[in-house]
């Protein structure tokens, strides 16, 4: 739906990024990480305007052509070419990912409109944004874009970012939706859940509370399978051998067939099951070999091969939340296509778009598939007949392309009770085990069964979003360990639009008073200190403000956020637990639109006090030499 706006009509007289035939011009970019005076969460904000020799046409077109590709924004409002282009932009900044992006606000401003969109990585928000300007242009001059093909660079572009691993980013959108709060810590390379004493370190599904020498003893495949065998856990038959000929004599004394894989090593690299011949035995340790790294020595597990399917069980916090199995892919041949053509129809298909949220990846040919399909007396240029199903993979990765399955609802209590009791060896948030039986329906204790080895850092795609069967929603297991609500993740924070040194530490003293075992970090423009001691001051005002919220023992956070750093680097952290605004500015006024439920807002204008207080609004008026401090001192112990 269109609605007419007076001040469409805005223009600006001077070209700035926009190039001869341009209608449209966007220019002053700048990202804020947290909440600024645009949106209460991280943004991408700039100016946007129509060029002064340019007439754009109605809003009717442009809005045709871009519910081509989104349907949904045909029924909206928009006011505006801004209004429209601003929703375009926040929609296609979801990636077809299901991205959390989902803020956007447009403000006339002069000459211009000021837009802000929600943003995660600055990169890829400014990517999207340039390429809806070229949307908007291709409308002018009744032109074509490649959408498809500018979606995949987007969504690459993601990939490739510190948040755009799949666990990475499922973590972060389900800390974001439970109102956790969360944070990057570049110099660490890990992902901060919660603030102060309430944190939790970590990065994918290992966190800070993890113990590195379970972790680390995990990945010792020949030790892991020892202490699991002592405990009595089924495990399969084997030894450790340092070359063929030792391992051809392990394969003979166990009897064929076997599996090999590398001692040290993770997600199925090297990993080699049901091999038959000696000939077999020679390639698979080859592939072992070349997994193991340069600075390791040559160790390599030769154990029997167990009859059945590979399965991931996994473990959150000692306990059972998920089951998936792990099969190969396949093509079923029409009689006329070749291997690789039936996998190149496969990879089209929209399962297979390979984002974070793809239930199956692309395909990928490699020798695995290759020395498999010779086994089976094939090549990627043979050519099968109709309706017969080809296995492309003799150990199933989900990364290869292979198909996930889930399982959860079908797992026998005896499987639930020794996934569960192996936990409980390990201090471990997370806990994958794999394991290959004929079924989980069946008890351990009845079918075939051997559990293979213990993952430390479990991925979660292959439960979250199974190609078939229903969705487990680890994230949430995860961070439920953790935090019970958002507000577990918080410590109380007060934020000022003006305090000086002196009043700051006024305040510190006031609370000590009261709670005399609490660590206090406080900033103002002039200081940082850590109860009383003072410490160094960044020319980064935000990242004292995260340096203070790192501190793993700190229990409240003051604040000062004047309007100068409010326009230039926006606030660290949305929501505080008290405000106390001085005069403020219509900028500083944003500190209160983000304030938490039940908290309080202090406001002085000249001498006049409102206190808005668990719904209630009190006002009052400064006395001769009566000091502001006093008034929002009083008020402090309501929070606390």
């Amino acid at each position: 739906m269109i609605q007419n706006n007076i001040n469409e009509t805005v223009r600006i007289n001077t070209r700035i990024n926009a190039r001869k035939t341009d209608v449209f011009d966007i220019f002053n970019f700048k990202h804020y990480l947290g909440a600024n005076p645009y949106l209460n969460s991280g943004a991408l904000v700039f100016d946007f305007a129509i060029a002064d020799d340019r007439e754009a046409l109605p809003l009717e077109d442009y809005l045709a052509g871009v519910c081509k590709y989104f349907p949904n924004l045909g029924n909206e409002t928009y006011q505006s070419h801004a209004d429209l282009f601003a929703r375009t932009a926040c929609e296609m900044g979801k990636l077809e990912m299901d991205m959390y992006l989902n803020k956007w606000s447009v403000k006339p401003d002069s000459q211009k409109y000021k837009i802000a969109i929600q943003s995660l990585h600055e990169r890829t928000t400014r990517g999207v944004i340039y390429f809806v300007w070229d949307w908007f242009e291709a409308i002018n001059q009744d032109g074509n874009i490649d959408f498809d093909e500018q979606l995949t660079i987007l969504q690459n572009r993601f990939r490739h970012s510190v948040y755009g691993g799949f666990t990475v980013y499922a973590l972060w959108r389900t800390a974001e939706k439970k109102g956790i709060p969360t944070f990057y810590l570049w110099e660490e390379g890990l992902i901060q859940y919660g603030f102060g004493k309430n944190q939790i370190r970590g990065i994918a599904t290992t966190f800070d509370c993890d113990s590195h020498l379970d972790s680390d003893f995990t990945t010792r495949k020949d030790d892991c399978k020892a202490f699991l065998k002592s405990l009595g856990f089924p495990v399969p038959e084997g030894d450790i051998v340092k070359s063929d000929r030792e391992a051809l004599a392990v394969a003979k004394e166990i009897g064929y067939p076997v599996a090999i894989k590398p001692v040290v090593g993770h997600k199925g690299i090297g990993v080699t099951p049901d091999v038959r011949t000696a000939r077999e035995l020679e390639l698979a340790c080859d592939r072992a070999v070349k997994a193991i790294p340069e600075e390791l020595p040559t160790r390599i597990i030769v154990e029997k091969s167990i009859k059945g399917r590979d399965f991931r069980l996994l473990c959150v916090n000692g306990k059972f939340i998920a089951a998936t199995e792990r099969r190969s892919a396949s093509v079923v041949g029409d009689g006329y296509s070749t291997i690789d053509e039936l996998i190149r129809e496969e990879n089209c298909k929209p399962v297979r778009h390979d984002t974070q949220t793809s239930a199956m990846s692309k395909i990928l040919c490699d020798e695995a598939m290759e020395l498999y399909l010779d086994e089976q007396g094939l090549s990627l240029d043979s050519v099968i007949e109709k309706d017969e199903t080809i296995y492309l993979r003799k150990v199933a990765n989900l990364l290869a392309g292979d198909v996930s399955i889930d399982v959860t609802s079908t797992m026998h209590p005896d499987n639930i009770i020794l996934a569960q009791d192996i936990d409980q060896y390990f201090r471990l948030t997370c806990v994958g085990i794999d394991v290959i039986a004929e079924s989980l329906e069946i008890s351990w204790k009845e079918g075939s069964f051997a559990v293979l080895e213990i993952n430390a850092a479990p991925g979660i795609l292959m439960h979250l979003n199974p190609a078939v069967g229903c969705r487990v929603d680890v994230p949430s297991h995860i961070l439920n360990a953790f935090f019970e609500s958002g507000n577990d993740g918080r410590i109380p924070i007060m934020t000022f639009n003006k305090i000086s040194v002196c009043d700051l530490k006024e305040t510190i003293n006031h609370i000590l008073s009261q709670y005399p075992d609490w660590i206090i970090g406080a900033v103002c423009r002039d200081g940082v200190f850590i109860n009383h001691s003072e410490k160094i001051l960044s020319p980064d005002y935000n990242k004292n403000v995260q340096n203070l919220l790192r501190n793993p023992n700190l229990d409240l956070l003051i604040a000062e956020y004047d309007e100068n750093i409010l326009e230039a680097e926006g606030m660290f952290y949305c929501g505080s637990n008290m405000v106390v605004l001085n005069n403020p500015s219509d900028t500083e006024m944003m500190i209160a639109r983000d304030i938490l439920d039940d908290s309080i807002l202090v406001i002085r204008k000249e001498d006049n006090i409102t206190i808005h207080r668990q719904g209630l609004i009190e006002e009052s008026s400064l006395g001769k030499d009566e000091s502001f401090t006093r008034v929002y001192l009083e008020e402090i112990g309501t929070i606390l």
